[in-house]
């Protein structure tokens, strides 16, 4: 784990509402000079703090009309099933966000689809394809009431 300066938090903190700032800007509302403020972002980037520079999309206007949240029960709790598992949700578009929880279930996955007929075939090509799940449970999201990607610092 990296440790993070206020000034470095300070950064992030900004870089996380608009990572298209120029350099300059951001050095004035931190408070360093610019080659000072380009070195630490380059060093965040580095040591992994910043791990990527994206395009939050709009996903109505992209034609994505829905948004489910899929709970998975597997069949066996085997590290090898479940890197396999992991391995063919990476692999799949359509999934944004994987993660293996504690509980009932054993995965959580968020699931972005322009139809209920884009969800079948995912259904059919991921999920009942894959030997070792047990059953799924699908939520539909109705209307995102909050999304954020930032992180508190």
């Amino acid at each position: 784990m990296a440790e993070l300066l206020e000034t470095d938090r300070r950064i992030l903190r900004i870089l996380q509402k608009d990572n298209k700032i120029t350099n300059a800007a951001l050095a004035e509302r931190v408070g360093l000079s610019p080659p000072a403020c380009l070195k630490r972002v380059k060093r965040l980037h580095e040591v992994g703090v910043i791990e990527q520079n994206v395009a939050i999309l709009n996903l109505k206007q992209a034609g994505i009309g829905i948004t489910m949240i899929v709970e998975v029960e597997m069949e066996s709790d085997r590290a090898d099933k479940n890197d396999e598992f992991i391995r063919r949700v990476k692999a799949t578009p359509e999934v944004s966000q994987c993660y293996q929880v504690t509980g009932e279930v054993d995965f959580v996955l968020i699931v972005n689809v322009s139809d209920m007929e884009a969800f079948q075939t995912f259904t059919e090509q991921v999920l009942y394809s894959y030997s070792n799940m047990r059953k799924f449970r699908t939520l539909i999201s109705m209307r995102r009431n909050k999304f954020s990607t930032e992180v508190p610092l």
